[in-house]
């Protein structure tokens, strides 16, 4: 039986590979972590652009509503000092993102990438894989090793 076939295992691909220490799993599993805030990081940046696109349409609405009610002089600064402005000197929001994008974001995912390829052969989610190895009960249902062991699972049967 190959390691592919033994029941109830973690997929190969989740497995440590040979001569891996546990001090090298465990700072992967760290800086994994560390870029799961970044990604959660990147999605408020996201969030934030949302939100401003909005606040902008809304901010016109508003506009034309105070100029309609002859409050040109409230229409008049909202125009002036808001719609259309930067949230932030020289950026409106899609640029913050494209900056965050390229730059640190972009560092922090080659690097992750990079430590994954030269310490565990690329293989993702090692240190997770063996949390839950720890964690889950062996044949208990909901504690299968893979998707591949739930029963009715069309993509496996």
């Amino acid at each position: 039986m190959t390691d592919d076939e033994r029941p109830d295992q973690p997929a190969p691909e989740h497995r440590r590979p040979e001569g891996v220490t546990d001090e090298t799993v465990e700072a992967l599993g760290k800086l994994s972590a560390a870029l799961d805030h970044v990604e959660d990081a990147r999605g408020h940046l996201f969030a934030f652009h949302r939100l401003m696109g909005s606040a902008e349409s809304t901010m016109e609405e508003a506009y034309d509503h105070l100029r309609d009610a002859g409050h040109d002089d409230l229409a008049g600064a909202i125009d002036r000092d808001l719609l259309g402005a930067n949230p932030l000197p020289g950026m409106w929001s899609f640029q913050m993102v494209e900056l965050f994008d390229d730059g640190f974001y972009a560092r922090a995912k080659e690097l992750h990438q990079r430590a994954l390829d030269q310490l565990v052969e690329g293989q993702r989610h090692v240190f997770e894989a063996e949390m839950k190895e720890l964690r889950r009960t062996r044949g208990r249902d909901g504690h299968e090793a893979r998707p591949a062991d739930v029963e009715g699972d069309p993509e496996y049967d």
